[in-house]
């Protein structure tokens, strides 16, 4: 299938749901989830922020709405729904959660869950100021199009490390991010 024909019926239809999964080793790092929204369209968007410049952590990025884990979520999911409502604005009640894909581990030492749902077209976003310079949204077929994703091998303390990278528009989309979304078009089925 080309990514330019690929409706959301069709990524439901192959899109294999995923439970988290809790072993010794990951109970002892930090958790952190994100939403990977899926704008309900003929043909499908998948939302994206930027980040505000003047963050500690991953200034300017392109990222998901999602953070930290906190003593008030229920779950991994009710924390990507929490951090997105407090993000862009995305109202919990209105996602419809389809499944998670496998946790990534990041480099500031949190363990992050992709947790992917589908939000309706017609959702007016608000962003965070203090969280999120810019909210845009890629066409699904693109993101998930592998050959737009460049790897490149990096050592960070130590240890060997493939990051990818792409630009959409003037976004320039690398490191965890590009990496969620690739698996997501590898967890479909999508061939680079």
């Amino acid at each position: 299938m080309e990514t330019h024909d690929l409706t959301l019926d069709d990524f439901l239809s192959r899109f294999q749901l995923l439970r988290p999964k809790m072993s010794r080793d990951v109970l002892n790092r930090r958790q952190a989830a994100v939403l990977i929204p899926l704008v309900r369209r003929e043909q499908p968007g998948l939302l994206l922020t930027k980040r505000a410049s003047h963050m500690r952590k991953h200034p300017g990025q392109v990222a998901f709405p999602g953070g930290a884990v906190d003593s008030t979520d229920a779950s991994l999911i009710a924390a990507a729904l929490r951090e997105a409502h407090e993000e862009v604005a995305i109202p919990p009640e209105v996602v419809e959660i389809i499944g998670v894909l496998p946790p990534v581990d990041s480099v500031t030492g949190f363990q992050v869950t992709p947790v992917v749902g589908i939000i309706p077209p017609d959702l007016h976003y608000h962003a965070s100021e203090e969280e999120v310079a810019a909210v845009f949204e890629m066409p699904l077929s693109e993101a998930l199009r592998l050959s737009r994703y460049h790897p490149l091998d990096i050592q960070r303390r130590g240890h060997d490390h493939r990051v990818w990278l792409s630009w959409y528009q003037h976004y320039f989309v690398w490191g965890m991010t590009a990496g969620i979304i690739r698996e997501l078009a590898l967890q479909i089925g999508m061939k680079p």
